[in-house]
Order: structure tokens, then sequence, then C-alpha cells
């Protein structure tokens, strides 16, 4: 053991004598509960305080203390001692509990404590013999298992509530001890484990055990080899430690465990916090040395030269030796110092032992790997260096190693520790790139097969998934970042090495078709521009299973699968696909919510006269130099071009009639509202000349002027006619003023148009549209007509003219009379008295009587008749009110002059109207100075 090597790891922190108020010689120390306390041969029972100083002291035994034991969970002190003998016969060694906490109620400090129990260790049962060995084990409170060892191989055990005076006594035999063959008790100890308790019991020639549980307790020889007093102790593991001249012996509960082989005479043992503790008597010297013990790590903390040790105590974080009169504490030092002691003697691996030995939190041992790691890297080990760096993964900042490394170009260093990181999933997306960019640079393609595959099946990857697809794919590792894309679901990335690197567009077309409904939408919105260039009908079937209900397995409702509008845009270049995918989806959807939408970008598509053919452009308007590069062509060439222009020209035909089929079947004659945008298709039809739709359109709408003005721009003279008599007939819902605008555009054009005006006037006349004057007025413009296309019209307007002024004539001649004789007839009321001669009541048809009421109207009444209405006749009055309010509510309408002018222009004679309001007296009255 002296190869072991040797460390101050402790330090004296108090020696000095022992306060003289601690009288007698010392028999036996305890500690616990933050106090020290002595037991003395005079019967005194003194305590120290942290300070080493006297803090107060009691008569415990009339002659010696031999044993004492300061429990810890209660305040209390178990002695054993001599006190007065009862009798010649029966021994004055007695045991005592003292309650310490009851001694504080007294007014002094140097009061006894209550002794709450007091008990004679021999009896008759229990024979007399020297006590040896003393321990006590706190079970549950206030129960205390005490044991007795003797000199005689016997063990006195006490247990149960000593204050009570419940208890139970027996006594534990060592094998082989008799009489004869004294077998001392040199050493006792308690291992308590789970329910489970055994006592140790040490002579000088055997190691035992008992179980506590059995009754009695079974007794086990666990060695053959014992040892003598103050040589036993045990571990903080419950290990029973036994020292010997040769060695020290460690025993489980089964037998002698690890063997320890340190040589000289074992004075004292002890343990504290993992280190043995010994007192060796050097045979060569003759001295004293205590030694403290670190096994784990095979060294000796602390080694002392001291005087005779009668007592070994650990408190306030001390180890305390006490010989006569004196007394030594050592105190551990700080894990700091110790370890700039190690680090000063470049001792790292000692220290990294020790750290982890001593539990250190895991910075503090990354901290003493770090320095140990520099120490290696500096002497140029970077093998072992990085291994060290390794282990502070977690604590150390990974750009600190990294930066070493790197200036050092040991890219395989290196590469291991960026493995590490990632197993430990600590790496960062930087750390990643740098990893792949070592495997590629060393072309290590198994590593780089174990870093991407190693999590196959299992979890989920431990790196940066984008960063190492983008390495992988700089480095032209194609396959490695597919299967890292793929394993993490990265259905984008996949497709754009797919696409873009290896132009493989079958499998990518195979890939978006095994992916959730969901995801193919989003990946193939993305990538759709390339699959539409090269696979556009494979590209159109996935749409078409994307959009449809024949993509899905189960009745998913129509409004909750993607519509064909979001994935237009990937028709960009390419409208002759987007049409077949519309027309398709048309095909088999007829009532999806985007149908106007469709239908809007369907017609778009139809009547553009132009969809960006892939031959070269054909512009009859072409410059000069286009037109001599033209003429320089060969025949075969030319001839190509004259081809795609009949190709163009008639797909374009094609695709305008389906465009008149769309406007017609989209808005079905029971709708109001098309399925589409009509301001668009109206736009669209009249941005490509598409004159037909246009038409449609017109004439759905009901503009019909529109309509002729579209004929009139082609100078389509027989349509417009054609078209004035399909839309210009009243009877049918038409707008005769047609023929008005029919008529005007006859005059205005200067060409002879004598057949086709007088077709017009046909039908101006039949529905007599204008005045006679208004038709003259109009074709006067044109020069070119003459007297006789309108002789006839004229003729005949003029003869219905003369009817209606003679027809006029005799009316107002009638409405003369009349009034003469109103006249006549209001005048002879004024003027002359009325004899009324009616004899019955015109009411009931009884004959009149008095009362009686008459009317001018020449009507008479029963007053009782009439009940409380006598001022009107009962026969006229309904009349008189309808002419009345007749005649209010054109007084009321002749204030709102927008309604009478519009009167009089919606009238075929405007004249007319006025005559009506002037004839009913309403324009002629004055209001406000206003007519």
């Amino acid at each position: 053991m002296y190869q072991w090597r040797k460390f101050d790891f402790f330090e004296e922190k108090y020696g000095g004598k022992i306060p003289g108020d601690v009288t007698g010689d010392i028999q036996c120390c305890s500690s616990g509960r933050g106090k020290v306390v002595i037991g003395s041969n005079d019967g005194s029972v003194s305590f120290l305080d942290r300070g080493i100083k006297f803090d107060s002291g009691f008569q415990a035994h009339s002659s010696s203390v031999l044993f004492l034991q300061h429990l810890k969970q209660r305040n209390f002190l178990v002695t054993v001692g001599e006190d007065e003998q009862i009798s010649p016969q029966q021994s004055g060694m007695c045991l005592k509990v003292f309650d310490l906490d009851k001694a504080q109620e007294e007014s002094t400090s140097s009061s006894a404590p209550e002794c709450i129990g007091i008990l004679r260790i021999f009896t008759n049962q229990f024979p007399e013999a020297k006590i040896t060995s003393f321990l006590v084990l706190e079970e549950v409170p206030p129960i205390l298992l005490i044991a007795i060892g003797l000199d005689n191989g016997c063990i006195y055990c006490v247990k149960g509530d000593i204050a009570r005076e419940r208890i139970t006594r027996f006594k534990l035999q060592i094998d082989g001890a008799s009489e004869k063959k004294r077998t001392p008790i040199t050493g006792l100890g308690f291992r308590l484990d789970g329910l489970s308790l055994l006592l140790f019991a040490v002579t000088p020639d055997s190691v035992n055990s008992f179980g506590m549980q059995a009754q009695p307790p079974k007794s086990q020889t666990l060695d053959h080899i014992g040892s003598g007093v103050n040589t036993v102790t045990m571990s903080d593991r419950s290990e029973l430690i036994v020292g010997r001249p040769e060695a020290v012996y460690f025993y489980e509960v089964d037998g002698r465990g690890p063997c320890w082989a340190f040589e000289g005479e074992k004075k004292f043992m002890g343990w504290f916090r993992g280190y043995l503790l010994c007192v060796i008597a050097d045979p060569k010297t003759g001295t004293n040395v205590f030694n403290v013990y670190d096994l784990r790590n095979r060294l000796i903390a602390y080694s002392l030269v001291v005087d005779k040790v009668s007592n070994m105590l650990c408190e306030w974080g001390n180890i305390i030796l006490i010989t006569d009169k004196s007394l030594l504490c050592v105190t551990e030092k700080d894990m700091e110092s110790k370890l700039d002691m190690l680090f000063k003697k470049n001792l790292y691996t000692v220290a990294i032992n020790l750290v982890q030995s001593q539990h250190a939190d895991a910075a503090a041992t990354a901290n003493v790997m770090r320095k140990y790691g520099d120490h290696l890297y500096g002497k140029q080990d970077y093998d072992e260096a990085m291994s060290q760096y390794i282990n502070t993964i977690g604590h150390l900042e990974p750009s600190f190693v990294i930066q070493k490394f790197l200036d050092a170009q040991r890219i395989y260093n290196l590469t291991n520790y960026l493995e590490k990181l990632h197993e430990k999933g600590l790496a960062s997306k930087d750390h990643t790139t740098l990893l792949l960019n070592c495997y590629t640079k060393l072309k290590d393609v198994e590593k780089l097969n174990t870093f991407i595959r190693k999590e196959d099946g299992i979890g989920e990857l431990k790196f940066d998934v984008e960063t190492a697809i983008r390495v992988c794919r700089a480095a032209n590792y194609h396959e490695h970042a597919m299967y890292v894309a793929k394993k993490a679901g990265k259905h984008e990335w996949y497709l754009k090495i797919l696409l873009e690197d290896l132009g493989n567009y079958d499998e990518a077309l195979q890939y978006i078709s095994s992916l959730e409904p969901s995801q193919a939408g989003v990946t193939i919105k993305e990538y759709g521009k390339i699959l539409i260039e090269h696979k556009p009908k494979e590209a159109i079937d996935i749409l078409m299973r994307l959009c449809t209900e024949q993509g899905t397995s189960n009745g998913v409702y129509l409004s909750m699968l993607p519509s064909p509008v979001d994935f237009i845009n990937v028709f960009v270049q390419h409208p002759h696909s987007l049409m077949d995918f519309l027309e398709r989806y048309a095909e088999i959807v007829k009532d999806s919510p985007a149908q106007a939408e469709i239908n809007n970008t369907l017609l778009e598509l139809y009547l553009s006269r132009d969809l960006n053919f892939s031959s070269i452009s054909l512009s009859e308007n072409g410059s000069a130099q286009s037109l001599v590069a033209a003429l320089s062509k060969s025949d075969s060439e030319k001839r190509k071009i004259a081809d795609s222009k009949d190709v163009m020209e008639k797909d374009c035909v094609e695709r305008q009639q389906k465009g008149l089929e769309l406007l017609k079947m989209a808005w079905p004659s029971d709708q109001e509202q098309p399925l589409y945008d009509v301001d668009l298709a109206i736009i669209l039809c009249e941005m490509n000349s598409f004159k037909k739709g246009l038409l449609y359109l017109y004439e759905k709408m009901k503009l019909y002027k529109e309509v002729i003005a579209c004929y009139m721009q082609n100078h389509d003279h027989d349509g417009l006619i054609a078209c004035c008599k399909r839309l210009g007939d009243s009877g049918k819902g038409g707008d005769p003023s047609l023929w008005a605008d029919l008529l005007k555009h006859f005059g205005e054009i200067g060409e002879d148009w004598t057949k086709e005006v007088k077709e017009v006037l046909t039908y101006i006349e039949r529905d007599d549209i204008l005045p006679p004057i208004i038709v003259l007025q109009t074709l006067a413009k044109n020069p070119c007509l003459t007297l006789s296309v309108i002789k006839d019209y004229i003729a005949r307007k003029l003869e219905q003219e003369s009817k209606i002024i003679e027809e006029d004539r005799r009316a107002v001649e009638k409405y003369q009379e009349t009034t003469k004789n109103m006249r006549k007839e209001i005048e002879d009321l004024r003027t002359n008295a009325r004899i009324f001669q009616l004899s019955k009541c015109t009411a009931c048809t009884f004959t009149l009587d008095i009362p009686a009421v008459h009317f001018m109207c020449m009507h008479s009444f029963h007053q009782r008749c009439l009940g409380d209405n006598e001022k009107e006749c009962p026969e006229c009055a309904p009349e008189y009110r309808s002419v009345m309010e007749m005649k209010r509510s054109l007084e009321q309408n002749s204030k709102d002059q927008d309604l009478f002018f519009q009167q009089v222009k919606s009238s075929k004679d405007g004249f007319s109207v006025i005559a009506e309001y002037f004839g009913k007296g309403i324009i002629s009255k004055t209001n406000d100075g206003t007519i």
C-alpha cells in the first residue's frame, strides 16, 4: 500500500486541550445533534459545543460512565455505568436513559436532565460479566434495541420502551464461546435492510451475524478471524469493517467482501463520508499514524502522526480525535482546493476520479475533463484529448472543441466529436453541416450511410433534417438526401431532388400518388409546373383523383375536396393542359362550389385568340427584318409556317365554338344569373372579337340596342332587320324603339337603302312607333333616298290623320254642346227655384213624410234614412268622391315633374298627355307662381 499516492485533502481545524470543566478521565465519547458527549470515570457526562468549549454537564452515574450513545432521532442520551451496589451479590451496573430536552426547563445550566428510565443490566437470568461493547439502534419511537457485548461471548439485548418499562430481554450466544474459552465481544454493528435487521458481532476469533427477525435470532459465522476492541466500524452502506494487522476486511450479509492490505496494527477505525479512517501503529518508528483512505480512488487523502487515540468521532463535518486530555479536529478541504492541488501536479486522472467518486455535479466534472483535454491537446495527444472533450458534451460549448481540431486539421477526431454530439441530441444545424462535410470530404460512404440510416425504423432522426439534405445534395449524394427526406416526411425536399436533380418524373408521380390527399395537394402545388411540362397526362390524372370523389375510398363531401381553382397556377405556360383538366373535371362534377370560377377560366381559354403555341409566331404585321427573314426561309419551312397557321386558326374556331356552347349551357333559361361572370364574358368576347358570344350575351341580358349596334358595326343589314323583327315585337316582350334606331341608322349612312327603308317603315307604321314628321326628318339626312321611298307611307299617314281630325272635330262639337247645356243648367240653378215633386224616398221607396231632405240632384230622402250624413246625397256621393280623388291624384302627380316628363316621353303621342293635364285643369293651376 506504500505505492498509494498521499495528498493533503484534509487540514487541521482545531487542536488543543480538552476544556478543564470536563472532570475525570475520559472513558467514552459520542456525537450527534450538534454536540460532543464525553463520559468520565467519575460518573460525569460533559457536552462540548461546536467551538470545542464546555457547554454543560451532569452526574449520570455515581462511579463511572463506561459507555454512552447520543441518539439522533430524539434528544436522548443512553449511558452504561456503575452506581452503588444494591447488595454484595448484585452489581451496580445499570443502563440509564436521559431526556436532554427536559434539562432546558431547569433554572441552572448545571442541573441534570430527567432520567426517564433505569435498567439493571445483570440479573439472575443475565449473569454479571465484563461489558466490552455497547450499541443502541433507534427503531420506531419510543422503541429502542440495545445490544451489550460481554467478555464471555454473550450479547444481552433489551428491546422496548424503557421509560414505561415495557421491555423484553433476551440473550445471544456466540458459537464456540464457553466459560473455559472466553471470547469477548469486541465490536457490534446493526444492518437495517428494509424490514430485515441484522446484528454483526465480532470477537478476536470470528465474525458473526444474527438475524433478528427470527425467534430466536438465527446465528451465522461469517469468518473465523476477528479483531480487537476499537477496530470495528460500519460503512455508510451498512458494511461491517474489521481491521487486523495485515489488512482491513469488509463484510456483507452473506460473508466476507473486499479486502484492503494495510499493514500495521490497527489502533482505531472509523468511517467518514466514504473515507476509511485508521489509526495505525508504525512498527518502524513506534508512532501512531492517522490515515484517511480514499478506497475508490486508491489514494491516501490525509496522513498525520498522532498520540495515543482513545476515541474517534465525526461531528460538524469534522473528524475528531481524542487522546487523554487533548482533542484534534480535522476537516476536509473544499473540492476546488483539492482539484487545484491535483492540477498543479498534472494529476488529471486522479482529479476526474475524485469528482466522480464524490458525486460532484456534472458541470464540475466536465470542467475537470476539459482541463485534462487541454493538457493532452497541448502535448499533441489528440486522440486522448478528444476522448476527454467528448465527455464534456452538454456542458462545454462545442465550438471550443471544434475550433481546436479545425486548426489542427484533425478531421478524424473532429468527426468523432460531431458524431457523439449528434448521438446526444445536442447538435445544431451547423454541426450537422460540418459532420456531413467531414464525411463527404473523407469520401466515407459507409459512415455516411451509418449516420443517415442508423435510426432506420426507430424513433426520430437526431439531426437537423433540412441541413442534412442540403449538404448531401451539394455533395451529389442524392440517394442519401432522398432517404433523409422520406424518413422525415419532408415530401417537398424528396420531390425537389427527384425533379430538379435527377429528373425522375415517373418516380415523382408515383411518390405523390402514395401520399395522403392533403399532403399530395400541397406538394403538387409546389412542383406541378415541372410535372405538367414533362408529364401532363399523368399529372392531370393525379389532380383528378385529388379533386373528385374518384380519389377517395369513402364518401367524402365535395366541399371537403380541393378545388381545381387551387391548382390553376401550376398550368402557367400550359393553357391547353389546363383546358383539358378543367373540361375533365366539369364533365365529372356537375355541382362544384367553384363552378363559376371554373367556367370563367374555361371561357378565357376558349375565347383567347392565341394560347401561346410552341410553334413560331405567325404575326402578319411583322417588321421589315422579320419579312426578310421569312423570305429567306426555304419552301419547306414556309410550308411548316403555313401549316402551323392553319392549325392555330382551326384550334381557335373549335375553342370559340366550345366557348359559345359554354355560354349557353351555363345560363339556363330558368335562371336569372349564369354560372359565370357576365362582365368578364363580355370583356373576353370584345377583346377577342367573338361576335357570336357577344350577341348572345346582349340578347340574354335584354340589351337589345347593343345587339343591333353589333350588327351595325359589321354592316350586316339583313341580320340587322332580322334581329329587329325578333327583338322589336312588343307583343313578345320586345323593344319597338329598335325600329326607330334602325331607321335612324339608314338615314345617317349615305347609301341607297330604299328596299330596307320601306321594310322598316312597314313595322314603324304598324306599331305607330314614330310620328311622320320624325320619319321625314330622319330620312332627310340621307341624300341617296328619294321621296318615292316614303310617298305611300305619307299618303297613308295623312289619310289616317284626316280621319282622326274629323273624329276629333265631332268630339269637340259634342263636348261643346254638353258644356253649353251644363252651363245653362248651372245658371238655372243659380237664378230659379227648384220644385221637388218626388213622393217617395230614394233610399227606402216609401212615401215621403216630414221631416224629409231634398238634394239639388233631385233625390229626396227621409231624414231617418240619411242618418247623420245630411250634407251629401248617398246616391251621388260615390261618383263625386271618385272624381275628386282622381283630381287630387293628378294634382299630386303634377307636383312630380320627373313623372310628368316620363309619361310624356314614354307615350306614343306626348301631346295627348299634355292635353289630358290641361283638360283636367291641373297644369292651369298655379302654385307659388309656378305652373
